[in-house]
């Protein structure tokens, strides 16, 4: 059986940090850490995006519309929309964030 190891945290600054879990051929899938009211700014990418609260939560928005979600809650992100996220004042959040294709920009060289 294959060994289940976790790279080592990414710090992105500003009270978020990010770690690639699994990274293939046509998707990718990345955890995302927040602290307590840390925001990941609006930004665009060409890729297809899901996110996942793993637990936790705050506010999703894509192209100017907010939703709020909770532990549970899944989003679709369209490739080329305008997205962010604010996480919830209190307590820390965890995203799972699954890319089509996967983000070259994220793989270490």
């Amino acid at each position: 059986m294959p060994e289940l190891k976790k790279p080592d945290w990414e710090d992105l600054g500003g009270g978020i940090k990010r770690r690639i879990v699994a990274d293939g051929e046509k998707l990718m899938q990345v955890e995302v850490h927040f602290q307590p009211g840390a925001e990941g700014y609006e930004h665009s990418h060409p890729h297809e995006q899901t996110t996942l609260v793993v637990y936790g939560g705050g506010t999703y928005s894509i192209e100017g519309q907010s939703y709020e979600m909770r532990t549970g809650d899944v989003i679709l992100v369209p490739g080329g929309k305008k997205h962010g996220f604010l996480a919830m004042q209190g307590e820390e959040t965890l995203l799972y964030d699954t890319f089509s294709p996967p983000r070259e920009d994220f793989r270490k060289a």
